[in-house]
């Protein structure tokens, strides 16, 4: 047996480091202190301002200002909303199911819908108002419901400000800093991409790094989110950091245009491909410009200007050199820049997303259907336990609606409870039982906390349960004001959360989310009809704002098991991103002559074919290829002095519409 890892040195506590103790002492010594303050004000459930500090227990200082006020938003809207409906509806049993299930309901589609501090908000206000109207069930007086409403706000905002209070004495790694290295990573995995990218032969290598890229940057923009709310400096450069994440993106798709022309171009030049590898060695290169660039580009110039390929390779080679200079330009401006300094990129909007209406409508459909077969059951059977079973329910369905595997994080959350509800009974009888004063309690508390903070850490694989761990922990051992240890009620309790999450994980696998399948269409659709806008005279959307939503899709099952899903989409995403990209630059493109425009506008007509079909599994490229092949031999043959500079164009698009073959 190999007792090596079983040393000493793997305690927790030994190799952890000095941001591990940090952030560890910093989220047990905020929920110990939430918990201390709320009996001090004697809330009368003061283990909700523990769960309360541990929900907000982010690593960074943005993100903790951010959650933050999204929690205090979203239990202020909540706690509203919880008054609203049982103070008017608590008189007839199925009235106040139908509305608390629609609220609840709402509030999981609206949280579906939006994204960041908008979703986190609705998510609050959907199970804070379950906290609060199932255990006003059986309250006599209505006053006494504006009681718990006003406790359960109290002890939300003293978790928080335990919280806030422990950052500003422990503080993080700044979210700038973060942000800046991230930035500049990114730009240098970029080449690296390209590198990769760039070289003859194809593998699911190559597609999984540029899912990756992509990913990674659309990840950057929740540093850019926290950074926002962490200084004002960054509030202040806010536009230049969706201008950079912009102009990244832009340079992933530049890669992929380059990639495709240089696959579907067997016999390229050797000058040519010999200053592609001298170009990306440039530009790594700290003091790379653009004279040095400049010169290795005129060396592979194209001779004969009649060589489309050539030219159309050449100046999309240029462009990229371009572009990666002046995203170079602007990260060094911003490292720069004080507080003071004011920066002026072009405009862009923040990076464009897109919910899946049919999917969150779907999530908000299951939420009301578990909310009215709780509550039936409950009105049914008169069940002691239902407000606990019901907020259970509520919580799991609202939270975890939107994650990408639903019925594991259910699972998960079984486990949890699981493990808990032995944990709570053992704590809570043999020893709170025990304890005269609060301070007794805390002084086991805390090491608990930490080294759990320790674990979540350390074990990154078992990350989630040990977070379940800690934020569920307070509302199992129910550490009331004042003590209540009746055996009988601790134990239906716990069972009726258990019994809460388990009809939870029942809907969701009778009630199932759409499959890979199913979202891969349904995007690659959504793709086509916003590639249809770009076709427009005027389109509704920008090209970096349509450019980041293309995006932003394929990454929506960036984490899917479903291979083939995952690979139509990126198909179809890269490919219509490049030729909205195309569509953008023959709108532009402007001649004296009237055979090439005719020309420029058979082609743009021939893109509304891609388009046309809606059923996204069936198109047949060989038809717009063979037409666009046709254009291609008819330019050749003209003598206009412009032909060549268009040609080359619409061999470009015939390269980015190669992948569809097999569609």
């Amino acid at each position: 047996m190999d007792l090596s890892g079983m040393g000493w040195q793997q305690l927790p506590w030994v190799k952890a480091t000095v941001g591990q103790w940090r952030y560890a002492l910093r989220n047990a010594i905020a929920m110990c202190l939430a918990l201390s303050v709320a009996y001090g004000l004697q809330l009368d459930e003061p283990y909700w301002a523990m769960t309360s500090a541990a929900v907000v227990s982010f690593p960074t200082v943005g993100g903790v200002i951010s959650k933050s006020l999204g929690r205090i938003a979203g239990s202020m809207l909540g706690a509203a909303a919880a008054l609203i409906i049982s103070g008017h509806t608590l008189n007839d049993p199925w009235l106040f199911t139908f509305s608390i299930a629609g609220w609840l309901a709402g509030c999981t589609g609206i949280s579906n819908h939006y994204q960041n501090n908008v979703a986190y908000a609705f998510s609050l206000a959907g199970y804070t108002a379950a906290i609060i109207a199932f255990n006003s069930v059986n309250v006599v007086e209505v006053e006494s419901i504006w009681t718990i409403a006003q406790a359960r706000v109290c002890e939300v905002i003293s978790g928080i400000l335990c919280g806030a209070l422990m950052m500003m004495v422990l503080p993080s790694t700044s979210d700038g800093d973060a942000l800046i290295t991230s930035l500049k990573e990114m730009h240098v995995k970029l080449l690296d991409h390209a590198h990769l990218l760039l070289q003859s032969g194809r593998n699911d290598d190559m597609r999984c790094a540029h899912e990756s890229v992509i990913g990674q940057i659309l990840t950057m923009n929740l540093l850019r989110i926290q950074a926002f709310w962490s200084h004002y400096r960054f509030r202040r450069q806010n536009n230049v950091l969706n201008y950079v994440l912009h102009q990244q993106l832009r340079l992933a798709s530049v890669i992929s245009s380059l990639r495709r022309m240089l696959l579907d171009w067997e016999n390229a030049p050797a000058s040519l491909l010999t200053a592609v590898h001298l170009l990306l060695a440039e530009l790594a290169s700290p003091d790379a410009n653009k004279y040095r660039l400049a010169q290795i580009l005129l060396s592979a110039a194209p001779q004969d200007k009649s060589d489309y390929r050539h030219k159309a390779l050449w100046d999309r080679l240029r462009y990229f050199c371009w572009l990666y200079l002046n995203v170079s330009r602007w990260l060094r401006q911003f490292e720069r820049a004080d507080g003071k300094t004011t920066l002026s990129p072009p405009r862009v909007p923040a990076l464009a997303r897109k919910a899946d209406g049919v999917e969150a409508g779907w999530n908000a459909l299951r939420t009301f259907v578990v909310i009215v077969m709780g509550c039936s059951f409950w009105i049914t059977t008169q069940w002691s336990a239902g407000a606990s079973a019901l907020t259970l329910a509520a919580i799991s369905c609202v939270l975890y609606s939107s994650s990408p595997s639903p019925t594991g994080s259910v699972s998960l959350l079984l486990k949890t409870l699981g493990l808990l509800a032995i944990f709570s009974f053992v704590m809570k009888f043999g020893f709170m039982v025990q304890v005269t004063s609060l301070w007794q309690f805390i002084v086991i508390l805390f090491p608990l906390l930490l080294t759990l903070q320790l674990f979540k850490l350390q074990q990154k694989k078992r990350a989630a349960l040990w977070g379940q761990l800690i934020v569920f922990m307070g509302s199992f051992l129910a550490v009331t004001n004042p003590p209540i240890y009746d055996y009988q009620s601790f134990i239906n309790d716990n069972l009726a959360k258990i019994c809460g999450v388990i009809l939870v994980w029942l809907a969701f696998h009778i009630l199932r989310p759409s499959s890979d399948q199913r979202r891969s269409l349904r995007h690659i659709r959504a793709i086509k009809r916003e590639f249809a806008d770009r076709l427009l005279t005027h389109p509704h959307r920008s090209q970096e704002s349509s450019e980041s939503l293309i995006y932003h899709r394929i990454n929506q099952l960036n984490s899917s098991g479903d291979h083939l899903a995952r690979l139509w989409l990126a198909r179809w995403g890269v490919v219509l991103l490049n030729c909205s990209h195309i569509a953008w630059q023959l709108r532009e493109w402007q001649t004296c002559s009237p055979e090439l425009n005719q020309v420029r506008d058979a082609v743009l007509s021939d893109l509304q074919n891609i388009v046309g079909d809606s059923d996204a599994r069936r198109f047949s490229s060989n038809e717009v290829l063979k037409r666009l092949q046709q254009r291609i031999e008819l330019l050749t043959s003209s003598r206009e002095e412009r032909a060549a500079e268009l040609t080359g164009i619409i061999w470009r698009l015939a390269c980015s519409l190669t992948p569809l073959k097999s569609a």
